[in-house]
């Protein structure tokens, strides 16, 4: 029995495009259906009071 050595790349780079592409393609699709919910804002506003004795003065 004869083996034969493959050196042809051709098929793997191929199928690396196509996963590739694929891949791409997904992540695409995945960013345009969240650009299209509309994720409410919030209606309170956040407002938080810090003391100034907190504050250490640093020289």
């Amino acid at each position: 029995m004869q083996f034969i050595k493959k050196t042809s790349s051709r098929r793997s780079i191929l199928g690396y495009v196509i996963k590739l592409g694929l891949v791409l393609f997904v992540i695409l699709v995945i960013v345009f259906l969240l650009n299209k919910i509309d994720f409410p804002a919030p209606k309170k506003d956040i407002e938080k009071i810090i003391p100034n004795e907190n504050f250490k003065i640093v020289k």
